[in-house]
């Protein structure tokens, strides 16, 4: 079998990853006859454990784009380091003109997050977060930074090893054992 593989293993595949459809555009080529129209679609998949990807497909009709930004956002999946259910660190992620600012918060605080941001966030399977989008309201760019925001961070173990501290030191304070315990 050629590209597909095994079609039942590939379904099963799609079953276990969250995929969101966060935007779909309808675009035009110029060409010498006039305009020829196409889609645009831009989707987000995750595991809800700490991998997303994105993708953006183009296509005559919506559904092969949906196919293809779906294809592409598998392929284009990472790995974000997490603390608990939050980030380790804040961080900023910039893309073009926009701007995503993301701070860890709390357990119990949820995603602070609208959009296209929030499908991202939720699809990598954090869940407490605060977000602030600045800058371009594009959503492919905003969906963009947020992804790069996440993929920029640094793990908090690999973090403590390069400063020569404890890990306890580079986590945020509500990780830290209170009194001997955990919280």
């Amino acid at each position: 079998m050629a590209r597909n593989d095994n079609p039942r293993l590939r379904e099963d595949d799609r079953d276990e990853l969250d995929e969101r459809v966060v935007d779909i555009n309808r675009v035009a080529k110029v060409i010498k006859g006039g305009r020829r129209f196409g889609f645009r679609t831009v989707m987000v998949v995750g595991d809800n454990r700490g991998s997303v990807g994105i993708g953006v497909g183009r296509a005559q009709n919506v559904p092969d784009a949906l196919r293809k930004s779906s294809d592409r956002a598998r392929k284009n999946m990472r790995k974000i380091p997490m603390v608990g259910t939050t980030v380790p660190h804040e961080h900023i992620g910039i893309v073009s003109g926009a701007r995503v600012f993301l701070k860890p918060a709390s357990p119990g605080t949820g995603v602070i997050a609208g959009g296209g941001v929030r499908a991202v966030i939720e699809c990598a399977g954090i869940k407490d977060i605060l977000t602030k989008s600045q800058g371009s309201a594009n959503v492919l760019n905003v969906v963009q930074a947020t992804f790069a925001g996440l993929t920029e961070m640094i793990d908090p173990e690999q973090e403590a090893k390069r400063r020569g501290k404890s890990i306890e030191d580079v986590q945020p304070f509500w990780t830290k054992s209170r009194n001997g315990q955990d919280t």
